[in-house]
């Protein structure tokens, strides 16, 4: 299984909804956040972008689109369940979150590590259950 949490917001480099990661940080350069958690978001940012790889394809500003999922494994899992600071700031300004889950690759792989997928040219016939995250 494969799940990404994100907004119901479109992004625009994707047309796909704005993942959690992304949704923060449009709150920081928004400057909704106030100083202290801004100092906390670089402090988290920096602290992802060395645990969890930053798949290749950002550095070309992500000609493809492409959107990452978490894998439902042991790698994925601690990843997410570390992202208290993210779903904190989403549930404090108001962010409404989402999980979307699937079986299956929901569409054609252009990386893969040990604890996601990203994903181009996303399928229309993958089943995928989305629940507003309660957490």
């Amino acid at each position: 299984m494969y799940y990404r949490v994100h907004t119901a917001d479109i992004a625009y480099a994707t047309k796909q909804p704005r993942g959690i990661f992304a949704a923060i940080g449009k709150l920081v350069d928004g400057k909704v956040l106030n100083e202290e958690e801004t100092k906390e978001y670089w402090k988290n940012r920096e602290y992802f972008e060395v645990v969890l790889p930053v798949p290749p394809y950002y550095e070309q500003g992500n000609p493809d689109g492409a959107i990452t999922w978490f894998k439902n494994n042991e790698k994925g899992n601690d990843i997410y369940s570390q992202l208290t600071f993210y779903r904190a700031m989403a549930k404090k300004y108001g962010l409404k979150l989402y999980k979307s889950e699937c079986s299956e690759i929901p569409g054609e792989v252009i990386y893969e590590d040990e604890f996601q997928i990203a994903v181009k040219n996303m399928r229309d016939d993958v089943k995928t259950t989305i629940n507003e995250c309660m957490d």
